[in-house]
């Protein structure tokens, strides 16, 4: 096996406790070590360690390199029939061996990506009960309120969880309802937080809130493995989120809380209420308002549109999308230095009731409230098709998060390029079927004047003798980096000015900004390093907002990014260092995490 660069602790940092340098400490040996998918390395266990560690006679005798192993798992991957069949072999892999799962997926992240998250893993999601094969996370019910202190207690001591990602499942990934099929988003998207920004696997929490579910197909299957009951609301619900906050807080007062998934009554609600009390996001609100913002920034150096003149028309208002309007709004109050009730005269946002208006507030949930339109304005003038809208409002940007397909038509789109020179056109509704438009449509009706990110993958379109790269508006470039530096600098709190400064880090790495290409977004596979510099800057505002509780954080640069790159897990195989149970880590007893292979901590 060569040696790695970081087989060697590192001078600097080496000493931390999430320092990635040196070998690994771990008590376990023989078949208990290749039960454990974070310490497992299969057939590139080398001489010595098989002898240290008891493996002679488990394993055969040909020492493989990780290289090796990737080559034959994607052999295996490919041979699938589908892309479920090959989410299901990765699950599979995931469970074996953490370190070539991820190398595998790294080795071949745009192949991949679509596999692994959205939108194959909403299938997956969907067939939740049928596929099911062993749990994988932590299930929690409504029905067993006073057993939730135990069971978040189980994975692990306070030192031992960076990260948790918990879902109801009452809005996942575009196909709604999906009860306790959401523990799969959420082991989802902790995959997203290690490949994308180096999260210690073993050191995050996937939690799934089954509050019963509404969706009439699961409450009829009997192989259906939730609660097999309506979901709950009101005070009762409100209780089971907040038994659930108070545990984590109790067991692990220094994790990063991510929501996800939860339904627009309750997203923007529970977020509101507990980001003055822990560190936590919400993708659905913040993530993809910001990765969005971020676009917008990067397209706006193209069409040279300044921000006291832009207008913003957005089809769709729910989760996504009033998180989006919100996003706006801060960014021009903060770059015009207008009030934000002014900032969100230069919003218009469409929903199933239509152009969101003053007289229909009964009928709109408080996160669109705020860009409601005076009735005033429209008397007399068409608003209940959006090309009526597209005509009086003449939009710089346009974006969809509907899951109407085929809303932005050519008619739409041509009415729009004719009042604006380069239009902005962001088709983001997952998964692709559900798109407003499609890329070589927007590009054809506008004569290649349009400016374009989309909510799923899509290849490069060729328009008269140019190849443009369309950019995902995907969180994934956004959410880990956030994390990452919520996480190192154990930010107390995640407040706006954090989220300004992730938002303007990613901007400036866009292609069309940096004059390397003409996308408005980094591309997936540049994340990691996307990520590093996403970190630093949330670490930079937590530190000058008072919000930082680690110590000794490096304030020269060129220290910090070193100090930040020392943390993140790296998909190789370190070496393993026998050590004695007594005063071993959690981790080091395979106890921590999902990664455990077993529990130390039990309900009696």
């Amino acid at each position: 096996m060569t040696a790695h660069a970081k087989d060697k602790k590192n001078e600097k940092f080496g000493h931390l406790p999430l320092s990635t340098s040196g070998p690994q400490k771990t008590t376990l040996t023989g078949n208990a070590l290749l039960r454990s998918p974070y310490f497992n390395k299969g057939s590139a266990f080398t001489k010595e360690e098989r002898k240290t560690f008891k493996l002679h006679g488990l394993l055969p005798p040909n020492v493989q390199t990780l290289e090796e192993q990737v080559r034959r798992a994607y052999e295996q991957y490919t041979s699938r029939p589908s892309d479920i069949a090959k989410n299901t072999f990765m699950t599979s892999l995931k469970e074996q061996n953490e370190v070539l799962y991820y190398r595998l997926i790294l080795e071949h992240l745009k192949e991949m990506f679509s596999v692994i998250y959205t939108p194959t893993e909403g299938e997956a999601i969907a067939q939740y009960s049928q596929l099911f094969r062993r749990p994988e996370g932590c299930f929690l019910n409504i029905d067993d309120m006073d057993r939730i202190d135990d069971n978040i207690a189980q994975w692990g001591n306070p030192d031992d969880i960076d990260l948790i990602v918990v879902s109801d499942g009452e809005q996942i990934l575009g196909i709604g309802d999906q009860g306790v099929g959401a523990i799969l988003i959420s082991i989802a998207k902790l995959v997203i937080y290690t490949l994308c920004a180096g999260i210690h696997p073993s050191r995050t929490l996937p939690v799934v809130l089954d509050a019963g579910t509404n969706n009439e197909e699961l409450l009829k299957d009997d192989l259906y493995l939730g609660l097999r009951k309506p979901r709950a609301r009101g005070e009762r619900y409100d209780q089971f989120v907040e038994t659930f906050v108070n545990a984590c807080k109790k067991h692990y007062p220094k994790a990063y809380v991510h929501f996800e998934d939860f339904g627009i009554t309750n997203a923007r609600r529970l977020l509101e209420k507990y980001q003055s009390k822990i560190a936590c996001f919400n993708d659905d609100v913040q993530g993809t308002g910001a990765v969005t913002l971020a676009a917008i920034m990067a397209a706006f150096k193209v069409s040279e549109v300044k921000w006291d003149d832009a207008r913003f028309l957005l089809y769709g208002a729910g989760t996504a999308g009033t998180g989006i309007a919100d996003q706006i709004q801060d960014a021009i109050a903060q770059e015009t230095g207008k009030s934000k009730e002014d900032a969100a005269l230069q919003i218009w946002c469409v929903d199933k009731p239509g152009l969101l208006l003053e007289s229909k507030k009964d009928k709109l949930n408080p996160a669109q409230v705020p860009f409601v339109r005076k009735d005033d304005e429209w008397k007399d003038k068409s608003h209940e098709d959006l090309l009526s809208i597209v005509k009086e409002v003449k939009p710089h940007v346009l974006i969809g998060t509907s899951t109407v397909a085929g809303a932005f038509n050519k008619e739409v789109v041509q009415e729009m390029a004719k009042h604006v020179e380069r239009p902005v056109i962001f088709p983001l509704s997952n998964p692709t079927k559900l798109h407003e438009a499609k890329p070589p449509d927007l590009y054809e009706w506008t004569d290649g004047k349009v400016l374009v990110a989309t909510g799923s993958p899509f290849p490069p379109v060729e328009f008269k003798g140019e190849k443009y790269e369309i950019s995902e508006c995907n969180n994934s470039v956004t959410f880990p980096g956030i994390g990452l530096g919520a996480v190192l600098s154990r930010a107390r709190l995640l407040t706006p000015p954090l989220i300004v400064a992730a938002v303007k880090a990613l901007a400036y790495a866009a292609p069309v900004v940096e004059g390397t290409g003409s996308g408005l977004l980094p591309d997936v596979t540049d994340v990691r390093e996307i990520s590093v510099r996403i970190a630093k800057s949330v670490i930079n505002a937590a530190r000058q907002e008072g919000l930082a509780q680690e110590k000794d954080i490096p304030e020269d640069d060129a220290d910090l990014e070193e100090w930040i790159r020392e943390q993140m897990w790296d998909a190789r195989y370190r070496p393993l260092k026998l050590v004695k149970e007594e005063n071993a880590s959690a981790l080091a007893k395979g106890e921590a995490g999902i990664s455990s292979h077993r529990r130390g901590k039990m309900e009696s």
